[in-house]
């Protein structure tokens, strides 16, 4: 039991290690898989719940032009909750912007 305890304390402290490097660096670069904070920030009211707002030009314009594949990496990550991002609502953004799905990154 301890160790199990121990365990899972260890996997939370890597995730949120995990969590802060990928921010860190994301805020360095000014982008994560070519979406920048703004593109992200334009996109937020389409990603959080309960009642999700459609994607805005905006939103969609900065998905057209990020690294869809990379962004879909994403998808059972810790970093999206943790921002406040609900992963099924963002693997909806791309169809919803008329964009192609990209494989593994269906809802």
């Amino acid at each position: 039991m301890e160790s199990s305890k121990k365990s899972s304390s260890s996997m939370m402290v890597v995730a949120v290690l995990v969590l802060v490097a990928a921010m860190a660096a994301a805020e360095q670069a000014g982008a994560i898989c070519n979406m920048t904070s703004d593109g992200f920030d334009e996109c937020k009211p389409s990603v959080t719940g309960p009642d999700p707002a459609e994607p805005s030009r905006g939103c969609c314009d900065a998905l057209g032009a990020a690294d869809l594949p990379c962004l879909c990496s994403y998808r059972n990550s810790v970093v999206l909750p943790s921002l406040g991002i609900d992963p099924g609502l963002a693997m909806q953004l791309p169809r919803k912007c008329g964009l192609p799905t990209p494989a593994g990154c269906e809802e």
